[in-house]
């Protein structure tokens, strides 16, 4: 146990030195092998963990994944997303800023990742609300904010991760994120009316008209997400494929609508491809890391030990599932929202387990906190992307304009807390 715990400082040690947390795990997790066994035992764990890992067919859901965004972007569906928001959500108070995180929730719907959501989103609608003179402090928090329901609505690359990391079904995850995801997307809008409603000056009403023919006319714009969704999200549910086919359905059918409507070059496919090589060697490079690291820390016995302690504690668990997502809010402060859960589940899914939470609705809760990690300082990931696309406003600024939709992710974690049907109910009913 000793070396366990010198270990896990050890890896903390080495990301504040700068090493990337996927080669930390990794050389931790073999050192404490090769200590506690042999170095002829770590040698084959890492070769064959690195290869198991990324010869494994069902994580070709991530790259898959990747290029449906990408070709989501190159079809124009964010454009008409936004659009169709736009013209139906123009006259609320904040309207551009609701119809910019109704259009992130639906780019999400065909996206499983938050950077891509917003910076999508960012090129499209902050010059839109720069134009009707929004506050640059209400436009870039409602972009970073709603980038994050990337990582909440399926296809979700968090869900696909947590469920690698903790052998469960990532179609149950991705079902049970559709709900807390729908809740957290009203939940921001509702943010957005009661800043604006306080502060009227942050957002002042549009004051051009929509008729109802360019109202209805904006819903042809937004078929194809609708389309997208149901197709890979109701075969999963309906067990008509798995998620990993379903990937690549929606992949070849948002090739196939970027083709047709003739918005597919070289450039744009060379772009998205790139981008899912990218995240999926990082993530599986991650994984791997992980899985390393915690072969030694099982040697090591601490998550056992540390499941028994918790499990005889004579406190509420929900006590100690608070102090868990305590946790993960500081965490999000330093590292990236994959990193963090990547580093915590060999220690907090044996407790989870211990203390008789449900591991598909721990899943979620865990895939929340990580969207908090994606708007808090100093580390915030989306909060960056926003700085890189929208230029003109500063770090801070973003930061200040992304606080008050914390407390909607906040929020929505005690709901499913009380009411833990709202993430179960349709993975029951699927299995």
């Amino acid at each position: 146990m000793t070396l366990g715990v010198v270990g896990t400082f050890l890896v903390f040690l080495l990301l504040f030195l700068g090493m990337p947390i996927a080669f930390a795990l990794m050389l931790v997790g073999f050192a404490g092998i090769a200590y506690l066994a042999s170095l002829e035992a770590a040698l084959p764990v890492a070769a064959r963990t690195v290869y198991e890992v990324s010869a494994y067919y069902p994580y070709t859901v991530i790259p898959l994944f990747i290029v449906m965004g990408g070709f989501a972007g190159s079809s124009g569906m964010t454009h008409a997303l936004y659009s169709a928001f736009d013209k139906w959500l123009r006259k609320l108070p904040g309207g551009l800023g609701i119809a910019t995180i109704g259009a992130c929730a639906g780019f999400a719907a065909v996206s499983g990742s938050s950077v891509a959501t917003a910076a999508a989103m960012g090129t499209i609608a902050a010059p839109e609300m720069k134009r009707y003179k929004y506050h640059p402090r209400l436009i870039t928090g409602s972009i970073a904010a709603g980038g994050t329901l990337g990582f909440l609505i399926p296809p979700s690359i968090g869900f696909i991760v947590y469920g690698m990391l903790t052998e469960q079904s990532i179609g149950k995850l991705l079902i049970a994120g559709i709900i807390p995801g729908l809740i957290l997307a009203s939940a921001y809008m509702a943010i957005v009316i009661i800043k604006v409603i306080l502060s009227p000056s942050l957002a002042p009403v549009s004051p051009e008209p929509v008729t109802w023919r360019e109202k209805l006319r904006a819903l042809t714009g937004i078929w194809e997400t609708i389309a997208v969704f149901l197709l890979v999200m109701g075969g999963i549910y309906t067990g008509f494929f798995t998620p990993t086919e379903a990937g690549a359905i929606g992949a070849t059918t948002l090739l196939l609508i970027a083709l047709f409507k003739r918005k597919l070059n070289r450039e744009n496919l060379t772009t998205g491809l790139q981008e899912a090589v990218r995240i999926s060697v990082m993530v599986l490079f991650l994984v791997a890391g992980a899985n390393v690291f915690s072969y030694f820390l099982a040697l090591s016995t601490i998550p056992m030990k540390v499941a028994a302690w918790t499990a005889g504690l004579e406190v509420s668990r929900y006590f100690i599932h608070t102090f868990m997502v305590v946790i993960y809010l500081f965490l999000g402060c330093f590292l990236d929202a994959i990193s963090m859960m990547v580093l915590t589940m060999p220690v907090i899914y044996p407790v989870v387990l211990a203390l008789g939470f449900d591991p598909i609705w721990f899943g979620v809760i865990a895939v929340l906190m990580m969207e908090a990690g994606l708007i808090t300082p100093p580390m915030g990931l989306n909060i960056f992307t926003v700085a890189g696309v929208v230029k003109d406003v500063s770090v801070e600024e973003i930061f200040r304009g992304a606080l008050p939709f914390l407390f909607s992710i906040f929020a929505i974690v005690i709901l499913i807390t009380l009411f833990p049907k709202l993430v179960l109910m349709l993975p029951n009913m699927m299995f």
